[in-house]
């Protein structure tokens, strides 16, 4: 800048009048991205539900892509024996082990964006917790990644509000014996248990009943004699609430709770009618069964319950809610099990129907725009996925949504979203 009429004293002070206006300005610029860092975190807060049966989706976190399996490769369930996802079919999907496609893509179940997503679309649908597909301690195959994953969702489950419990599956038992050099199953299902009481059942956020933690067997499928579950329960200080599936509790003995329902062939009405002989029983429902097994190479597959347009899924989740003086919970049968085709989250082929199903059955006042939202949520995290300003934004719209503020956490949303386009 060049300073005309004056003294060079009235110079020297117009010099440090403009530097310290330049250094008070540059100081107000870098001040005010960190005034933007702060994020309000808020408490979460329970929907309102008009019916108060309780509701626990069966979990899968055995999903890997490229970047989380460890060795460059999708997992398993997404490929089987002979399906490649870097294939892109002429609809623009990735060639995948299912009948059926997640509306996002096929996704690692570690990825924190994707956890979100699925916990926020639970709440938003009247789902109080998950149930978790569990294959134990030992690193066999992809159990260790599906132990990993657990862990990951366990982070995220207490900020969102839900609660969870564990489903155990006792099958992985003869696999950990044939690639380990345990020789033992009862030790090995010990060594599950004990993990089980020391990182799980302590959690506020473990479901409990009768304050008991709530402890599901898949089967069982090893164990099938109640003196192996006598001593592979008598490890544990505070005995669980066991429950096998519907019609196996002679198989666990004086350790069963109660039993469960899971999606077979068998009339529905004829396992709900055993329900008041169990001190604690779970109710089933499920959208449908259609397996990818035979054509993905993996087996000759089981049965076939068509979706009929979710005629199926709404009918068991009315079944019940008739029945729901005599049941403790009701498993959704499942949230994403897609080789199965028992899949409730959002696809492709339904949409939200199944989620919209469930707000209107437990009474909820919110409705596809907020599923629809959090699905925007979940895109822009991965569009913006190095932009750190963006991701506070959403980071902030994360808490408004646990909170149930849903407006607040739209209106960041649809600002971001259109910055996007």
């Amino acid at each position: 800048m060049k300073i005309t009429g004056t003294t060079e004293g009235m110079k020297k002070a117009i010099y440090v009048i403009i530097i310290l206006a330049t250094t008070l300005h540059s100081c107000a610029k870098e001040e005010q991205p960190s005034a933007r860092k702060t994020i309000k975190e808020f408490n979460p807060l329970p929907v309102t539900k008009t019916n108060d049966l309780q509701l626990f989706a069966h979990y899968m976190p055995w999903f890997e892509d490229k970047s989380t399996s460890g060795n460059g490769n999708w997992g398993w369930h997404w490929t089987m024996s002979n399906q490649n996802p870097d294939i892109i079919l002429e609809n623009n999907q990735r060639q995948i082990a299912s009948h059926y496609y997640p509306i996002i893509g096929p996704y690692a179940s570690s990825d924190p964006d994707l956890i979100e997503y699925h916990l926020l679309l639970m709440k938003y649908s009247g789902i109080d917790g998950i149930l978790i597909d569990w294959y134990g301690t030992y690193d066999v195959f992809d159990y260790a990644l599906n132990k990993r994953n657990t862990e990951a969702l366990l982070d995220k489950i207490e900020e969102v509000g839900l609660k969870f419990a564990i489903v155990y599956e006792d099958a992985t038992i003869r696999n950990v014996l044939e690639q380990t050099s345990e020789d033992d199953g009862r030790l090995v299902a010990r060594m599950d248990m004990l993990y089980m009481q020391e990182k799980f059942f302590s959690k506020k956020s473990y479901i409990t009943i009768d304050n008991k933690p709530l402890l599901l067997v898949f089967g069982p499928n090893y164990f099938t004699q109640p003196t192996d579950w006598d001593f592979v329960m008598s490890v544990l200080t505070k005995k669980p609430c066991l429950m096998p599936l519907w019609g196996r509790s002679d198989e666990t003995g004086t350790n069963t709770g109660g039993e469960y329902i899971w999606v077979d062939l068998v009339d529905v009405d004829e396992k709900y009618a055993t329900a008041t002989s169990h001190e604690t029983f779970g109710g089933g429902a499920w959208p449908g069964f259609h397996d990818f097994y035979k054509e993905g190479g993996a087996g000759d597959g089981y049965f076939y319950i068509d979706h009929s347009n979710g005629s199926v899924w709404r009918n068991l989740l009315q079944k019940a809610n008739e029945n729901k003086q005599n049941i403790d919970f009701l498993q959704l049968i499942t949230w994403n099990d897609f080789g199965e085709g028992t899949i409730i989250e959002p696809t492709i082929e339904f949409g939200y129907s199944y989620l919209m199903d469930l707000q209107n059955f437990t009474g909820l006042k919110y409705d596809i725009s907020q599923l629809k939202s959090i699905t925007t949520q979940y895109n822009l995290r991965k569009k913006f996925n190095s932009d750190k300003e963006s991701q506070q934004e959403l980071d902030q719209a994360f808490y408004y949504w646990v909170s149930l503020q849903d407006t607040k956490a739209k209106n960041i949303i649809d600002s971001l979203d259109n910055l996007s386009k």
